[in-house]
């Protein structure tokens, strides 16, 4: 049999463990784009057009890293192993999205405070609102960039108050905002007026335990992250040191070296991709959560209705 047949095979295993630890990462929605006649093409088109230039450069570069070194020394699998590794690990090793929501959230107490100070002063909830504007930190100015504008277009129209509030909510998408936002939609309902700017105040103050707990909880986080990243680079570079010696990766260069191969860098993603997962609180459920509103009154519409 020839040898480079099994080689390529290896090669194709990596390419779609590669593929199935890619294609577990959340996509954002996308706009349903024209019909084409080519709809793999189109598709593998659409990513290339949507990843950052220095994306698509680290994955130029690699694949002709990759074939050189496969033209070199034979190694067929170096044709995916070389980008995949250039950009699969640092995604696996990074850390998950957690410091623009703790941000956030330090944005929000900021905000209520601001706006409780407002309230102190005499002015209106809508009035508060509008101008907290001016004074919004950054990590939540478009929420409320957008809030104030809901606030301007619902005037004359059958949108209310608590309508634009529960539309923050959905924006900021977090349980603590939902708890502000329903202290404001109290408020703006008529039966939470009375003290709200001492309530705010102690929205902020829990906020702020909220903010500090959830530090510490990723700081306990990125520890077996680093361990990770470490024992990565560790790892790299005594096999890089190890390659140039020729004996100790000698019998991964034959046909079935590589296919065993392949399976031990399949199994090393796969436990990065398990010890990422872990790494990941899973959010608080929100009870101001819209779309579930509203899946649960079509549900009991059509309960009624049957």
């Amino acid at each position: 049999m020839n040898p480079l047949v099994p080689a390529v095979c290896g090669a194709l295993v990596v390419a779609g463990l590669i593929g199935m630890v890619y294609a577990l990462r959340p996509a954002p929605p996308k706009p349903p784009g024209p019909a084409r006649g080519f709809a793999s093409f189109g598709q593998l088109s659409s990513r290339l057009d949507q990843m950052k230039p220095r994306t698509r450069k680290l994955i130029a570069a690699g694949t002709a890293t990759g074939l050189l070194i496969a033209l070199v020394t034979g190694w067929v699998i170096a044709i995916v192993l070389v980008p995949a590794a250039i950009i699969g690990i640092p995604v696996l090793l990074s850390s998950p999205p957690a410091a623009a929501s703790i941000e956030k959230l330090e944005a929000l107490e900021e905000w209520t405070r601001s706006l409780a100070g407002k309230l102190t002063a005499g002015q209106s909830l809508r009035s508060a609102l509008i101008k907290s504007l001016q004074s919004v930190p950054a990590p939540i100015a478009t929420e409320v960039g957008l809030l104030v504008s809901r606030l301007w277009n619902s005037s004359g129209t059958d949108v209310t108050t608590e309508d634009v509030l529960r539309a923050f909510a959905e924006d900021i998408n977090d349980s603590t905002g939902d708890v502000v936002a329903s202290q404001l939609i109290l408020a703006a309902s008529g039966r939470g007026q009375a003290g709200l700017a001492k309530a705010l105040d102690a929205l902020a103050e829990t906020v702020a335990a909220d903010v500090r707990a959830r530090r510490q909880i990723e700081a306990d986080q990125a520890k077996p992250r680093t361990t990770a990243r470490t024992v990565t680079a560790i790892t790299l570079g005594v096999l890089g040191l190890l390659a140039f010696t020729g004996d100790y990766i000698e019998p991964y260069g034959t046909p079935l070296g590589q296919v065993i191969l392949t399976i031990l860098l399949a199994a090393y993603v796969a436990t990065l991709l398990m010890m990422r997962r872990m790494a990941v609180a899973k959010p608080l459920p929100r009870f101001l959560d819209l779309q579930a509103r509203n899946t649960h009154r079509q549900n009991r519409n059509e309960g009624a209705t049957a």
